[in-house]
């Protein structure tokens, strides 16, 4: 049941939607850097984590090292390579010691928002549901609006349509929707899927499942990495926690960029790299390497699998996982038959078969009534848009930890706003040129990628229009960049700075 706050409007200086890993930073940058300025954090579900609070599958993990997908202010004394329970207790430990939490507003979902060129002000539809279940309506008005959603559908994943599914009489589980009670013990599973979910479902399975298989439309380009980096451990043994944190976290972004540098550059190399690293882990087995694991793409042409302490090809060395490369020709009563005729009995399926992207939450955005078109704009500095005043998105990077750009994007917010002070705007909004090419805003050809192009926002070919898959040239221009130059005061009238008498402009 949905009814109609009569609460008066409340304001606030900046809104921060979202309360996962990017939104904590952003609140933290926020209160550190623009301490004058009034925050809110508003979360639609009823516990901080995002991401790593949501999914709670077996096995969960990152699949970037911890001191890059870490908080910079905030050392990781763990495993590089961490498991889910471990991140989401970093982040709420993290929000509780700086404060954070006590912004944050639970249960509270943003279904709209529009942004009144008369008042140099947003005005967010939310969705607030209360300890009975009820779901009431209220209005919040801002200045600023800093969406840290994240770029993935949380409510509906990608579901593909799997024929003949509806005959399976045994257990479908999707790892988004991850069953408490799900007991895979002793029971054959089919993982569908060959990403970053699949590659970890499987050995985290295969420990009690009589025999995990993972069913592949196309190999996945798969590297492995000691989940405990000892380099790490032994620099934070003779440093101070926090720049030995400074000190990792450099040297992982370095070798990080390294890395796909070499792979987006010597392509055939890179493949005789990875190839051979999964020949070794397989104990010379070629064969398989050949129908397995050898994509017909090149490195990083779509996101690599990170897998720790080689796990996945353990669990097949084990004789509890194996991989079939085939396609679904139907479901069975009791398992899968594939295009070739082989039929794959189970008793478990779990459809590991990706995420579907939204932008900013899913929520509508207009400009005095009038909804903007995303998929016409242009991103600038891979965080503010055209076409929507005083409004940033955090979208992290592709190739790295979404943390590194989280971060710097969090800071820009910030110089913006101080920006806005000291010039006495009300209000900004970037402006490109009628020239500027209209590029792909991502770069990989993963299907959940090309899937969205569509409703996707544009990157430009130069500049500030550029969103580069690089952070140390990022980290070098971003919070140098001339904000005369490339965002334009939107609101006619304009706040008295110190010193100096009201003005008009535009």
């Amino acid at each position: 049941m949905t009814s109609q706050s009569s609460n008066p409007t409340e304001h606030v200086d900046v809104v921060v939607v979202g309360a996962g890993l990017s939104g904590i930073g952003a609140a933290y940058h926020l209160q550190t850097e623009c301490p004058d300025k009034s925050v809110a954090v508003l979360e639609a579900r009823d516990r901080l984590g995002g991401t790593w609070d949501l999914f709670r599958y077996p096995g969960v993990r990152s699949d970037s090292d911890m001191f890059t997908l870490g908080f910079p202010f905030e050392p990781w004394d763990g495993k590089a390579i961490a498991d889910g329970p471990s991140i989401l207790s970093y982040v709420q430990r993290t929000a509780a010691r700086h404060g954070i939490d006590r912004h944050i507003r639970y249960r509270t979902r943003v279904v709209g928002a529009d942004w009144s060129s008369a008042h140099a002000r947003w005005t967010l539809d939310l969705e607030v549901t209360g300890e009975d279940g009820e779901v009431r309506r209220k209005s919040l008005t801002c200045g600023f609006v800093y969406c840290c959603a994240g770029y993935y559908d949380y409510d509906n994943p990608h579901d593909p349509v799997l024929p003949g599914i509806d005959d399976f009489v045994g257990t479908v589980a999707h790892p988004q929707f991850w069953p408490e009670d799900l007991d895979v013990t002793g029971k054959r599973v089919v993982v569908i899927g060959s990403g970053a979910t699949a590659v970890t479902l499987v050995p985290a399975l295969s420990g009690s499942a009589a025999s995990v298989t993972m069913l592949q439309r196309t190999p996945t380009w798969i590297t492995a990495l000691p989940a405990r980096d000892k380099l790490a451990d032994r620099i934070r043994s003779v440093l101070p926690a926090g720049l030995a944190h400074q000190v990792i976290r450099t040297k992982n972004i370095v070798m990080v960029l390294a890395f796909y540098e070499f792979c987006r550059r010597q392509p055939s190399l890179a493949r005789k790299l990875l190839l051979g690293q999964v020949t070794k882990m397989l104990d010379g087995d070629g064969e398989t390497v050949r129908q397995h694991f050898t994509p017909p793409y090149d490195p990083w042409d779509q996101r690599l699998c990170l897998v720790p302490d080689a796990d996945f090809f353990r669990a097949m060395k084990s004789g509890k996982a194996r991989v079939v490369t085939d396609t679904i020709d139907t479901f069975l009563p009791g398992g899968v038959r594939l295009e070739s005729g082989t039929v794959l009995d189970a008793d478990v399926v779990v459809t590991a078969t990706g995420l579907r992207l939204r932008l900013f939450g899913g929520f509508p955005l207009s400009v005095d009534g009038e909804q903007v078109s995303i998929p016409d704009q242009f991103v600038w500095r891979g965080a503010l848009l055209t076409g929507l005043p005083n409004f940033a998105v955090c979208v992290g990077y592709t190739n790295a930890s979404w943390t590194l750009r989280a971060d710097l994007t969090s800071r820009l917010v910030c110089k913006v706003l101080q920006h806005l002070d000291a010039r006495g705007y009300d209000a900004v909004v970037p402006r490109a040129d009628e020239d500027v090419e209209a590029r792909p805003l991502l770069d990989l050809a993963s299907g959940y990628v090309q899937r969205a192009m569509a409703d996707l926002p544009h990157q430009g070919d130069r500049g500030p229009w550029r969103v580069r898959q690089n952070y140390l040239w990022d980290a070098a221009v971003t919070l140098r960049t001339d904000l005369d130059s490339t965002l334009e005061p939107v609101h006619r009238t304009v706040r008295q700075p110190r010193g100096e008498a009201l003005r008009t402009v535009g």
